[in-house]
């Protein structure tokens, strides 16, 4: 009836309109779409909470299980043996079964089965090879507690959950779009699971978070329990090879090498970072080489490439699962204390198959010894009928059954009449006695378990670590990542030009004047002759208002750049003078910066970076009985406020004119400084260690665990390598003192040093591989620990104390410096420094250094060392010193 009405309907409506015809559907199809939506959801899309397998991962599974012998298999085979389980085509079986053996958990692999790391997609089925691992054939299955189901015709039986006896899920993860809904279960890491995993039956509290096979960095401070509304940020890992050259040794999850590359290269195209070529040598690690142009920083392109191409990105987890044939919604932490629970559950039901197994061997045992011991078999030789066969070994057994555990089944004695003869001749009584007291033992044993469940299954859980966690640490490190700011990385790509009289700023304007350096997402900040400010989106052509005075590109929350005015309020009106700064504002609104008055005017501007007050020289109009037309204004006298301020009176007459008479200096305070250490950076929110305080001539000294030591003037987006092991305020005066393993000559040496040239790295050890540095110290009297190696006859080591300063003065940096023992040294020690007052004032000759002295050979282009021109010896200082 529905479907005529539906026809007349629609003729109806193509009588009115012809093509605008409105057929509407009902009956079948919205029923077979309801039963397709929860087919895909319940059948392809969504993992089981019991297994943590797909429909189509669990009969590849069962597949291999029945088809493993111990040898590799063809996945071509596996894949043709799958289809009698699962209703689609090889192809979605064949790409499921990679997926599940790039994992390296459930699968043995032989044969080209991709890469993850570059992309590389597996060779065709009929090339690879699989067998079940051994990690899984432990834990996976178990078909005496497994529940079994018909296939898809009815013609096969095959699991509706695999007995999985681990937090599969977690360790493997899942991902699928189903029909109204999708789940997103990122990897963990193995051994962590199984710790969690123990805490859990112990009653203690864990968390959980992602550990991805492609290692990089992660934050995970959005984690959200792995459910809807969360999010990790992930990383590559970059570090900077040379000045030149970075260096990308692991890549975020997500991605792989080749679209990392892509990447890269659409930013570079765009503008976004400046790179001279790339080069990839991922072979079984990752190796990505970006070469950078000469004057490019590295840290300011590894910034920008976390803010420009896929070296960063978002995930976003979603927690869903199916259980009981609907899906729910869970966190990572549930999901690990179902799967637990549900391992108990396993093992539970294990140990009593295994104990009734055992009862019943113990059952029969004890009725063959019976019935073997006592000669029952005899009593059978008169019988005629079976019956009597049976009753008369029925009666045999009952003076001797009292201490069995269940009654005597006639099912008992029909296999007590299969006995052979000859295993009755050959009967060893002590021998059936061992096998019974065996028996009985691991019937205890099982019951033991069974009565301490929980202890047995963390004995079981700590197994599988002890067999299967080798190699199986956390690959991705968790880190809490900075907030980069893409206008602060970007390259600054285009030019900026402006018409001051016209009042137009921007790229395409380059007839007129050239402003700066910029790019297509930064802000610029224009003030006008008027007294008006406005901030604007870098574009081609942008009208802000005639008579342009000052264009800048703007930073966001800048509290150093200030800027120093004088205005005329107005036609006639009173000149004031104010210093403010612009730190937030709304884009593309013009703001008034005097009081509004019609034809004010600014009468001097400037901007000043770093707080910068110069003096300036007023000049009046000759007016009346103006007595002082002439006098000078100092900017540090003004208190700088905000740029809604009206500012300060400078003079009630008309002003002729305004000079600068003195450059101004900063009045700002110098900066405070710290290390982040969490994030690896410097900020000036009071996070980490307080460096100390900065001015715009101060530096930062640098030295890492590869001896290379440098000086750097403190910025924001400053990265720094794990090796790094000191970071202080750079004080030129205070001499460093080393001791380093000198890799030739096989011993200790120590050297104290000033820099010379701060813009200059300079590696402070010896150019042989087995060089290394032992210790630093920046202290100004600093003491040293030495223990010796104990020598035969010795109660206990010896140990020396020694003043560093006493025991060398200051050389070179480039300087090998002086050998600092001839024994066995087993450690070296750092103590506290001896006391050391600042000198009133420093002298240029109050320290002498000495660089012509032990300095480090440089090798020749033939590779021959190069001697010093004199040494220690010859010269007459202190030369080699030994203490013993």
């Amino acid at each position: 009836m529905e479907e005529h009405e539906d026809e007349h309907l629609a003729k109806e409506e193509g009588q009115e309109g012809q093509q605008d015809a409105l057929t509407r559907v009902t009956g079948m199809y919205k029923d077979w779409f309801l039963d397709y939506a929860s087919y895909v959801i319940l059948e392809r899309a969504v993992p089981a909470i019991e297994d943590g397998f797909k429909p189509v991962q669990r009969r590849i599974m069962h597949s291999l299980k029945e088809l493993d012998d111990g040898r590799y298999n063809k996945v071509a085979n596996v894949v043709g043996h799958t289809m009698q389980y699962h209703p689609h085509g090889d192809a979605s079986i064949a790409d499921a079964m990679v997926q599940i053996g790039q994992k390296e958990l459930l699968i043995d692999t032989q044969g080209n089965w991709g890469n993850i790391l570059t992309g590389d997609g597996a060779a065709a089925s009929r090339y690879i090879e699989a067998r079940l691992s051994k990690f899984a054939l432990e834990v996976v299955f178990s078909p005496k507690i497994t529940d079994w189901q018909s296939s898809y015709d009815g013609r096969k039986k095959e699991p509706v959950n695999l007995p999985v006896k681990f937090p599969l899920l977690l360790a493997q993860g899942a991902e699928g779009i189903a029909v109204g809904l999708s789940t997103k279960i990122l990897s963990h890491n193995f051994i962590e699971l199984i710790d969690a995993s123990i805490k859990h039956l112990k009653g203690q509290g864990f968390k959980l978070y992602p550990d991805f096979p492609t290692s990089g960095i992660i934050d995970i401070t959005n984690y959200n329990d792995g459910m809807r509304g969360g999010k990790i940020r992930v990383r590559a890992r970059i570090s900077q090879l040379d000045k030149n050259t970075l260096v990308i040794n692991e890549i975020p999850y997500g991605t792989n090498t080749s679209s990392l590359i892509d990447s890269i290269l659409k930013a570079n195209d765009k503008g976004k970072i400046k790179i001279k070529k790339i080069e990839d040598n991922t072979a079984a690690e990752v190796e990505i080489l970006i070469h950078l142009p000469s004057g490019i920083s590295p840290d300011k392109t590894i910034d920008a490439l976390y803010a420009f191409t896929a070296c960063e990105s978002s995930i976003s987890p979603l927690g869903c699962i199916i259980e009981d044939n609907k899906p729910l919604f869970i966190g990572v932490q549930e999901m690990l204390e179902r799967s637990t629970d549900y391992t108990v559950e396993l093992l539970k039901e294990e140990l009593e198959i295994q104990l009734s197994e055992l009862e019943e061997q113990w059952h029969f045992a004890s009725l063959e010894r019976i019935f073997i011991e006592n000669r029952i078999y005899r009593e059978i030789e008169e019988e005629e009928t079976w019956e009597g066969v049976i009753s008369a070994i029925d009666k045999g057994l009952k003076p001797h059954i009292q201490h069995l555990k269940r009654e005597v089944t006639e099912e008992d004695i029909v296999r007590l009449t299969e006995i052979r003869i000859k295993r009755i001749s050959k009967f060893d009584i002590d021998k059936a006695q061992q096998l019974i007291q065996s028996l009985e033992d691991r019937i205890a044993e099982t019951k033991n378990y069974l009565a301490n469940l929980v202890d047995y299954a963390i004995d079981y859980f700590k197994g599988l670590k002890s067999k299967y966690g080798a190699g199986r640490e956390r690959k991705s490190e968790i880190r809490i990542f900075d907030e980069i700011e893409a206008t602060k990385v970007v390259i600054r790509n285009t030019k900026l030009y402006v018409n001051k009289e016209e009042g137009f700023v921007g790229t395409s304007l380059k007839r007129d004047e050239y402003v700066t350096d910029c790019s297509d997402i930064d802000d610029i900040i224009v003030f006008t002759k008027s007294g008006q400010m406005m901030v604007t989106k870098v574009d081609a052509k942008t009208f802000v208002d005639k008579n342009i005075i000052h264009v800048a590109v703007f930073k966001k929350k800048d509290k150093r750049t200030t800027y120093n005015m004088i205005y005329k309020d107005g036609r006639g009106g009173a000149s004031y003078v104010k210093r403010f700064n612009v730190t937030g504002i709304t884009r593309d609104k013009m703001y008034d910066l005097t009081t509004g008055k019609a034809q004010s005017e600014i009468l001097y501007f400037t901007a000043n970076p770093n707080g910068e007050a110069e003096v300036v020289t007023i000049n009046l109009r000759q007016a009346g009985s103006i007595k002082k037309i002439k006098w000078d204004l100092d900017f540090s006298d003004v208190i700088i406020k905000g740029r809604a301020s009206k500012g300060n009176i400078v003079t009630k007459y008309p002003v002729k004119r305004i000079e600068l008479k003195e450059k101004g200096l900063s009045t700002l305070k110098p900066r405070k400084i710290w290390f982040d250490d969490t994030i690896q950076r410097l900020n000036v929110d009071g996070r980490g260690e307080l460096l100390g305080e900065f001015t715009s001539d101060d530096r930062l000294l640098i030295i890492n665990q590869k001896g290379v030591v440098k000086t750097a003037i403190p910025d924001i987006i400053m990265r720094f390598d794990d090796d790094m092991i000191v970071l202080e305020k750079w004080i030129p005066a205070k001499p460093i003192t080393a001791i380093y393993w000198e890799g030739e000559k096989e011993l200790f040496y120590i050297k104290r040093f000033l820099i010379e040239n701060p813009d200059k790295d300079e590696t402070i050890i010896t150019t042989h591989p087995k060089s290394y540095l032992e210790k630093i110290f920046t202290d100004h009297r600093p003491m040293a620990e030495l223990v010796f190696a104990k020598k035969r006859g010795q109660e206990r080591k010896d140990s020396l104390q020694l003043d560093l300063e006493e025991f060398i003065g200051i050389k070179g940096i480039t300087a090998m410096g002086n050998q600092l023992t001839k024994e066995k040294v087993l450690e070296i020690n750092a103590m506290p420094p001896l006391p050391y007052e600042e000198p009133e004032k420093h002298e240029p000759n109050d320290i002498e250094v000495v660089d012509e002295e032990d300095v480090i050979p440089t090798p020749k282009k033939d590779g021959a060392a190069k001697s010093p021109d004199k040494t220690d010896e010859e010269d007459g200082s202190e030369g080699q010193i030994t203490l013993f």
